[in-house]
């Protein structure tokens, strides 16, 4: 089995989904691996596991609200739909710039 160590922002929404599902109400103390990586600096990590690859999951503060965001972020994305933007203009207005983008490009074409 093949042991990767990630980082949660570079999960993809495959793995982020796992994650999520292994631990659905956040993680706990007994949930944790610490480890020294190759530098020396103690690591902390959670696992998810797929077929065929061990995932550890680097851990931080931001990974908690992660977690616990992740479905109203996913929700909210579904539902919101940009607007379309709209600028009221002055019918007068509208037709003087219509008018003086058609008088421009047909000096471009004269030219």
């Amino acid at each position: 089995m093949i042991r990767k160590l990630v980082d949660y922002k570079k999960l993809d929404h495959e793995l982020a989904a796992l994650l999520i599902e292994t631990y659905p109400y956040g993680y706990g103390d007994e949930d944790i691996i610490t480890f020294k990586n190759a530098h020396g600096e103690i690591i902390e990590a959670v696992e998810i596991q797929t077929a065929d690859t061990l995932y550890l999951v680097k851990i931080s503060k931001s990974l908690a609200n992660f977690i616990s965001n992740f479905e109203d972020n996913i929700e909210k994305g579904l539902e919101s739909k940009p607007e379309p933007i709209l600028e009221e203009v002055d019918a007068q207005e509208a037709e003087m710039e219509f008018k003086s983008d058609q008088e421009a490009e047909e000096e471009r074409e004269t030219e």
